[in-house]
């Protein structure tokens, strides 16, 4: 009897514990974000054989560190979107002899790691009025990256981005940044060329 007492005390005193927060309830929806008017600046810094149009609600930031080693002088950059917690990496290489195909495949092979996370891979090839040539790609899924390219002019110069953002990976709540991303991707590629 007492045991039966004591335990009904017990988990009374629990579930009063346990209730002891107000209610909260929980969204339907994922918040609205608010994005800046499209208005762009160009870079066009010496010391770099590249140049091209940047959103102004965008910075350049060129002390760029890779496994350990600085990149500063190499024409590499990171151009961030302190707004969206994203950021575009962006390598250079000059293209040695017989390097192009090499180059190309390592673009392909960044792409395809996503594969085990990716609902599809689409590659569009093009050459922009500037006589630039690359590939885009857009990854769908809940993949890291949702797009990433490279441009290069075949003989010389071979210049690759990847946008990427710091958070854990939701193709559905990321869905609208990545559209407005991608119009200021899609500008930087048009408006690019070669020094």
């Amino acid at each position: 009897m007492y045991k039966l007492f004591f335990l009904l005390i017990g988990v009374g005193v629990l579930l009063g514990l346990a209730c002891n927060g107000p209610f909260v309830p929980k969204s339907k929806g994922y918040e609205v974000v608010q994005f800046p008017q499209k208005a762009y600046q160009k870079f066009n810094d010496s010391g770099y054989p590249y140049s091209f149009e940047y959103p102004v609600y965008a910075q350049i930031d060129d002390k760029v560190n890779y496994f350990g080693e600085s990149k500063k002088g190499a024409a590499w950059i990171n151009i961030k979107f302190p707004q969206n917690n994203a950021t575009v990496y962006v390598s250079y290489r000059k293209i040695e002899s017989n390097q192009l195909d090499t180059l190309v495949k390592d673009a392909y092979t960044f792409a395809n790691n996503h594969n085990s996370k990716a609902s599809f891979i689409e590659d569009s090839v093009f050459t922009t009025n500037n006589g630039v040539h690359g590939v885009f790609f857009h990854i769908g899924g809940n993949v890291a990256t949702s797009y990433q390219f490279f441009l290069t002019d075949s003989a010389h110069h071979f210049f690759r981005g990847a946008l990427y953002f710091d958070t854990t990976p939701n193709e559905d709540s990321l869905a609208p940044v990545n559209a407005f991303l991608f119009k200021d991707l899609t500008h930087l590629v048009n408006t690019f060329r070669w020094k």
